[in-house]
């Protein structure tokens, strides 16, 4: 008994060292993970200051302040170099407003000076031509990291560019920096254990959003005039919406998804562009849908950019609805679909009442079912040696109940979770597959409801969409707590329709007033979250989502225009 006794000590005791020098093995990891990333803004801020000392009289903020329709123009004909522009931006990026108060850059991509060299070898000009770019830390880039914020994805650089940068090259683009995302790209937040917590440029206290959350806050701190990130809920949509940005999460298949994560083909992740203005947007899509993106990858439908739809000013029938039935948003966000709406009607459009059919089985039979099938041990495996990072343990811990216990929980709560309506803050709980032919069964489910809702779509004769998106920013925890209450993004995730965000108007103190009095949907705890997370948020941005049907991405650019137009108009 007593040798018994001994072995089990013994064991347990080697136990704890293992897992013990298994965290120290992951805390170096990370010190050399950020060390790498210090270096490289010292090295980042060397170069800035030789410029300076070698060309003292550059006008920055002029620089800084060109839209980049100017900007290209500018580069084109000559009277800016691209040197300049680069190293402006640099300089924008390394000051201390935008990177060390808001933690948004992972890595400064050195090789921006040889692409630099690149491009002023050749005389042809692409279309982004001397744009410095950034690009979100999953991007694929020769020599280095696609990190998605885990411990696993430390150690293997990339050996060659992603096609959307190849692509981003040729066009004369100088992708400059990679920015920082949350751990495993699945949150709303932007924060991962290695790199930290990214916060909004506008509030230090808000979110930037997320995924692309290091994009949404380089852009709107003014260190990046073009961004690409990606999108497989919200994650180029949300950080626009909390930034006050323009961001277009594309019919999935029009750029191929770059990345290092295995994500479910039911519902595509889709690749995008970030900026300040739709023009940039638009010149974005028009640069990368080229014969160089449809010869290096031969799987991207060879369709490209159609100028005459996104340049036509044909009225357009706009269906529109400020609630989705699921989870109605503040009165701020409400607000910006109303005056839009009378906007574009002002402007000679025609507005049709439109309701999205429903919305809740979206949610949690549909979009939560694709991602959990497996009741999340994909997901969970992601995380094997690494720490979970705090705003992902709510969900994380969802996905280690047993199997058994869940199907308990999905019978007891199923009747609740419909029949009143009840946001289940942890959803991946009772959306599984219990078997193969399920898994088809619900494949088969997404086809037939995007097919219900277009049919919905034709014979209203829309051709566009106006309606909320989630918004203003949250206060940094919340989106941990309120995973469904992105069912305005996810629901275009779902049907691969083209949907962009657009920046209307900012939080009054009228709307801050209205808030008090917001119950949602039962005034349950989910509202009264909801209602706590938004708070404190005048001045913060105040967007509305547009949306048009699959491959429609340029109607779509050109519905943001017009409604871009008529809001900086008012």
């Amino acid at each position: 008994t007593s040798a018994a006794l001994a072995l089990l000590g013994s064991s347990v005791a080697a136990l704890v060292v293992w897992k013990w020098l298994g965290k120290k093995m992951i805390q170096k990891k990370m010190e050399e993970a950020r060390r790498t990333r210090d270096e490289g803004m010292k090295k980042m801020a060397k170069a800035v200051q030789q410029f300076r000392e070698q060309v003292p009289s550059v006008q920055t903020d002029a620089i800084l302040s060109l839209p980049l329709l100017e900007l290209t123009g500018r580069l084109q004909e000559g009277s800016l170099s691209p040197r300049t522009v680069l190293y402006t931006y640099l300089e924008k990026v390394s000051a201390l407003e935008v990177t060390q108060q808001t933690n948004c850059l992972r890595h400064f991509i050195p090789e921006c000076e040889e692409q630099l060299q690149e491009i002023e070898r050749h005389k042809e000009k692409g279309l982004l031509y001397g744009v410095p770019v950034s690009i979100k830390d999953h991007i694929g880039h020769k020599g280095h990291l696609a990190t998605c914020g885990l411990v696993q994805c430390l150690g293997t650089p990339m050996e060659e560019d992603s096609v959307l940068v190849k692509v981003l090259k040729r066009q004369g683009a100088i992708p400059f920096a990679m920015t920082n995302v949350p751990q495993s790209l699945f949150s709303y937040e932007c924060s991962n254990p290695i790199f930290g917590r990214t916060l909004n440029p506008f509030n230090p206290q808000k979110s930037p959003g997320g995924s692309s959350g290091g994009e949404g806050a380089l852009i709107a701190g003014g260190g990046s005039i073009l961004g690409i990130g990606s999108d497989m809920g919200g994650s180029i949509r949300l950080p626009s919406s909390f930034c006050g940005l323009c961001g277009l999460k594309p019919t999935a298949e029009r750029l191929r998804w770059c990345g290092c994560l295995l994500l479910p083909h039911p519902v595509p992740c889709a690749m995008g562009p970030m900026a300040r203005d739709v023009d940039s947007l638009a010149l974005c899509m028009k640069a990368l849908l080229c014969q160089e993106m449809f010869q290096l990858d031969p799987t991207v439908p060879p369709i490209p950019f159609n100028e005459e739809v996104y340049s036509s000013s044909t009225p357009l029938r706009v269906g529109y609805y400020d609630t989705d039935g699921y989870f109605p948003l503040p009165p701020c966000m409400r607000r910006a679909v109303k005056e839009t709406r009378r906007a574009l009607q002002a402007a000679g459009h025609q507005l049709v009442p439109f309701t999205p059919p429903r919305v809740p089985y979206v949610m949690t039979e549909l979009f939560m079912k694709t991602f959990f099938a497996d009741g999340g041990r994909t997901w969970l495996d992601v995380f094997k040696g690494d720490i979970v990072d705090p705003g992902l343990k709510p969900q994380v811990n969802s996905c280690k109940i047993p199997r058994l216990v869940k199907k308990l929980l999905a019978l007891l709560l199923k009747p609740l979770q419909f029949l009143l309506l009840i946001k289940l803050k942890d959803v991946a709980m009772i959306s599984i597959c219990r078997s193969v032919k399920e898994m088809w069964n619900h494949q088969h489910q997404i086809q037939v409801y995007r097919s219900q809702f277009i049919t919905q779509w034709k014979e209203l004769q829309l051709d566009v969409v106006l309606c909320p998106v989630l918004g203003p920013a949250f206060t940094t925890g919340y989106p941990r707590k309120l995973l469904t209450a992105i069912s305005s993004t996810m629901l275009y995730n779902v049907l691969n329709f083209p949907a962009g965000v657009v920046p209307v108007s900012t939080v009054t103190e009228a709307d801050e007033e209205e808030l008090k009095l917001y119950k949602g949907c039962c005034d349950d705890p989910w509202d009264r979250t909801l209602k706590q997370a938004v708070s404190g948020g005048v001045g913060m941005p105040v967007a509305v989502q547009c949306v048009a049907l699959p491959w429609q991405d340029e109607l779509c650019l050109r519905f943001m225009k017009e409604v871009e137009t008529l809001s900086r108009h008012k």
